[in-house]
Parts: structure tokens; C-alpha cells; sequence
């Protein structure tokens, strides 16, 4: 991590400029390249310039961006907001297309992709005046961005469906389209940008890579093209690119899931793709962060005093919670979720959960204690970061905290389901894959699993990142699933509406 925080220093300033012509809005033209008229291109070192100026794109997410992908699950509610209540509303189905946060998470991730494709633009610039080893270095950082893009493509497709596929910076290109590529066409263009980048990537685990550490490899171009096929239903993909992954033997589960989603955890080899932040080792002055605060209590009191405390918009569900305990899960219990003692009292008004395991507490294992506080009930514990890891100095909540993307847990459960959908495997079978993640936390292993089962172990082990047990419920059709706690979910409801900034702007959305 040091290295790559070296690095990124090194690099980011100079490629926050060299890229500053991509920082106006989706609904203006780009500047292609002409902003880069001062640029020597065949300085061809300078190359990378361009690459981490994608990578600080991707890693530039907004707070409302993860919340939104995740809150229409049972597993996550949203607290009861005062001042967002159009975020309390989209949690119950509720959608209002004039909402600034969908307007947000449409214009800023698609200005991330443009940004991507003005970074590939320019080193093809590079490429033409570079000798073999530089056309060679150019064509791996461009199947690099490739990844990144389809990333965020992926996201911005699982939330609205049918989506823009932008094919370069010159945004007028979107103005003049009269049709919309539908989900099925996105989710199968990113597995075909996949296959273009796998044979460029490198063949290491991402926290092998001393170049930018952490950064994209081919395992992670092979983990997306594994989602967009789970999303296509493509089952036989879906097994054939994760059993790469897992016969390729680089990757294991980190043995601590408490650790996992935390300062110990970062990078480690269970990680395929993050979202890398730091305090660059100080307790002031710079640092690159996302804003953790929203998934926080707003009122504990931490073991490290001073320390900053949330806003409370995100709440692990009492549903997911009675799974949990259902279940007989400890460690994923506790690491995913913070209790309140109001919050205690309210499972124990159900007779089935008067008992509780000794792991149901207001106090952390690392002794930061959890005071109620009137927006929920629980807070998220895999966006929690120890105040106690924090480093000296720092007091925002969840400071130099990575955020996990795609790692392997997922990848064995993937792998799983593929096969319980009728996908042939090569190397382990599908309860082996699921006894992997149980034994990890601590459950004991099943001698043969169902797709229900294995539904309900990625459940367990996945929910509260990135919506994943929502889109879960979405491709497998399980409505009534998400119809809980009074909410109503029916099939209309699967995608937001476009946002109405951007109808205005681009017509063609208009009554898709």
C-alpha cells in the first residue's frame, strides 16, 4: 500500500491537470484533446499520467453513489432522514426521477467513464510516437482503464437498465443517438471488453502488482466479466471466468472476517478490486478519502476520544438481522453490523429472540461503544473502521479505510450458484466453493448445497456491499423477498427512472 500511495502522489497532480478538460459536466462537450496541446507525447514515461488519472476517477466515488446501489435490499434500510427523505423513499420504492442524488450518481459516474476514455485517447497519442516496448506498455493501461470503465459502466447499467454506452470523449456522439442500448447489450459489450483486456493484463493477484499496487489484473477484468454474464444469465461464463480465478491458486480467503473490512484487511489476498484511500501515513495535512460519515452512528463513544462520529443514513435491517441469528452466525454477525442498546431492545420485543448471543453489544470488540441515537436502530458495520485504527491524528469516521469492490468470497459463491444453475465446473465443486466461505466463518460445512442455500450464504457473507443482495433478488425474480417490513415490491420497480436533468438533456430517455 505504501508504494502505491508513493506513487499515486507522484503522479496525481500531474494527471489531475493533464486531465482537468474532463471535470465539466456529462452535458458538455469535451475538450477531446485539445486540452492536451502542451503535452510532449513522445515523452513516453509520461504515459502513466493518463492511467492514474482514470484510476483517481474511479476511486473519486460520492458518498450517495454506494447508498443508492445498496438500499432498496432487505438487508439495508435507510435512517430515517429528516433532510434526504427522497432517499428514505427510494428505500420503500418510492421514486422521485427529480431526486438530486439519482442525478448525481447518473452524471458523475458517466463523467468518470468520459474521463477514462479521454485517458485512453491520449495514450494512443503516446502510442504513435512510442517504440515496441511503449506500444506494448500503452496497450496494457488502455485493457487497464477498459476494466475500470466497465466497471462503472456496470453499475450505472444495474441501476437504470438500459444505459449510454459511450464509445470515446466526444459526448455529442450521445446527443446524436436515437436509440438506448438495453441492459442485455451493456452487461454483453462490458464481457466483450473483458476478452479484449484479459490477454494485456497482468497475471498477478492486484496486491502483487509493484507497479501501482492494489491496481487492476487480469483476475479482476475476469471478475467483471463474470458479473455482467450473472447479470445475462450466462451461467456457463458466469463458471468458466470465476473457475479461472479460483484454479489460478493466487487467491484465498484473509482468515479474520472481522479484519477483513478493515486496516488489516487492506489488500490482502482475498481482494480482487478496491476502492484505495489514505492518510499517507500522517496524522494531518493530506489525504484522499471517501466520506464514511453516512454509514456511521451519530453518537457513540469511541475508544480513541475525539474521534468523529456518522450521520446514521445507513441501517443493517431487522430482517437480515433475525437471518443472522436464525442461522447461528457469529462473526459475520457482529462484524456487519452495530448495535445499539436500543436497537437490542427492540430484537428482544420478539419472544423467538429474547436470548441473545454475548457478541450482541453496544460495545465493539475494539471497545468503541454505540449510544442510541434517534435515525436507527443499528449502524453498518463493514463501513466501520475502530477508532483505534484510525491513525493519530485523524478523526473522521472511517478515515484511511479502503472500500472492498468485488473480492473473492463473492467469486466462490458466483462460481457456486453458476453450477447449481446448471453450469459445468473445472476443479472444485459448488459445496466446496460455499464450505470455503463457511469455514471462514465458522459455520459448519454442508455436504451438498441448493441454489436456496447458496442464495442464502451470499446473503449472509455479501450484504451491504454495493447492493448485491438486491440486484441478487432482481435477476433471480425473488420479489417477495424485498416486500418487508411493510414495503410492497413488484416488478415495475426494478430500475430507477432516468433522472429528469438528464431526460432534458437527452431526449431519447424519454419514456424508456
Amino acid at each position: 500500500m505504501k508504494s502505491f500511495v508513493k506513487i499515486f502522489l507522484a503522479f496525481l497532480a500531474v494527471a489531475t491537470t493533464l486531465l482537468g478538460g474532463c471535470e465539466d459536466k456529462l452535458d458538455e462537450p469535451q475538450l477531446n484533446n485539445n486540452f492536451a496541446g502542451g503535452t510532449d507525447f513522445s515523452k513516453t514515461s509520461d504515459m502513466q499520467l493518463s492511467l492514474v488519472g482514470a484510476y483517481e476517477a474511479f476511486y473519486s466515488r460520492g458518498w450517495e453513489q454506494p447508498l443508492l446501489y445498496s438500499v432498496r435490499g432487505d438487508d439495508v434500510n435507510a435512517g430515517g432522514l429528516g433532510d434526504q427523505q427522497d432517499y428514505a423513499e427510494t428505500d420503500i420504492f418510492n421514486y422521485n426521477k427529480d431526486y438530486w442524488m439519482y442525478n448525481s450518481l447518473w452524471e458523475n459516474v458517466y463523467k468518470d467513464i468520459i474521463t477514462c476514455h479521454t485517458a485512453m485517447e491520449q495514450i494512443a497519442r503516446y502510442q504513435e510516437l512510442a517504440d515496441d516496448a511503449g506500444v506494448q506498455k500503452g496497450n496494457s493501461d488502455i485493457a487497464e482503464i477498459k476494466v475500470l470503465r466497465s466497471m462503472m459502466l456496470f453499475w450505472v447499467s444495474e441501476t437504470w437498465g438500459d444505459v449510454f454506452i459511450p464509445t470515446s470523449s466526444d459526448t455529442d456522439l450521445l446527443r446524436d443517438t436515437d436509440t438506448i442500448p438495453t441492459k442485455a447489450e451493456v452487461m454483453q459489450h462490458i464481457s466483450n471488453q473483458m476478452d479484449e483486456a484479459i490477454p494485456l493484463l497482468q497475471d498477478l493477484r492486484p496486491n502483487e502488482r509493484t507497479d501501482l499496487p492494489g491496481g487492476v489484473t487480469k483476475y479482476t477484468a475476469l471478475a467483471i466479466k463474470a458479473k455482467a454474464n450473472q447479470e445475462l444469465k450466462n451461467y456457463q461464463a458466469v463458471a468458466d471466468a470465476t473457475g479461472a480465478i479460483i484454479n489460478s491458486g493466487k487467491f484465498s480467503l484473509y482468515p479474520d472476517f472481522y479484519e477483513l473490512f478493515k486496516t488489516p484487511g487492506k489488500l490482502s489476498d482475498e481482494s480482487i478490486l478496491d476502492l484505495q484511500y489514505s492518510d499517507y501515513g500522517q496524522g494531518e495535512g493530506d489525504r484522499f478519502s471517501h466520506l464514511y460519515a453516512p454509514y456511521g452512528p451519530q453518537n457513540w463513544k469511541p475508544a480513541v476520544a475525539g474521534s468523529s462520529s456518522g450521520w446514521g443514513f445507513f441501517e443493517p435491517s431487522m430482517k437480515f438481522i433475525k437471518f443472522m441469528l436464525d442461522r447461528g452466525e457469529t462473526v459475520r454477525l457482529e462484524t456487519s453490523v452495530l448495535f445499539t442498546d436500543r436497537g437490542i431492545s427492540e430484537i428482544q420485543t420478539d419472544p423467538n429472540y429474547a436470548s441473545l448471543p454475548g457478541f450482541v453489544s453496544n460495545t465493539t470488540r475494539d471497545g468503541d461503544v454505540i449510544n442510541d441515537y434517534a435515525r436507527a436502530l443499528f449502524a453498518s458495520g463493514k463501513h466501520y473502521l475502530p477508532s483505534n485504527q484510525l491513525i493519530p491524528g485523524r478523526t473522521a469516521y472511517g478515515s484511511n479505510k479502503n472500500y472492498n469492490v468485488i473480492r473473492y468470497g463473492e467469486i466462490l459463491l458466483m462460481y457456486a450458484e453458476a453450477l447449481a444453475q446448471g453450469a459445468s465446473g473445472s476443479g472444485m465443486t459448488a459445496s466446496q466453493a460455499v464450505n470455503l466461505v463457511r469455514t471462514r466463518a465458522n459455520m459448519p460445512p454442508l455436504a451438498s448445497v441448493t441454489l436456496d442455500q447458496i442464495i442464502d450464504e451470499k446473503y449472509a457473507e455479501l450484504s451491504m456491499e454495493w447492493g448485491k443482495r438486491y440486484f441478487d433478488m432482481i435477476r433471480l425474480e425473488r420479489y417477495g423477498e424485498l416486500s418487508y417490513d411493510g414495503r410492497t415490491f413488484s416488478a415495475d420497480k426494478d430500475y430507477l427512472p432516468y433522472p429528469q436533468a438528464q431526460v432534458d438533456q437527452f431526449p431519447v430517455l424519454q419514456g424508456q
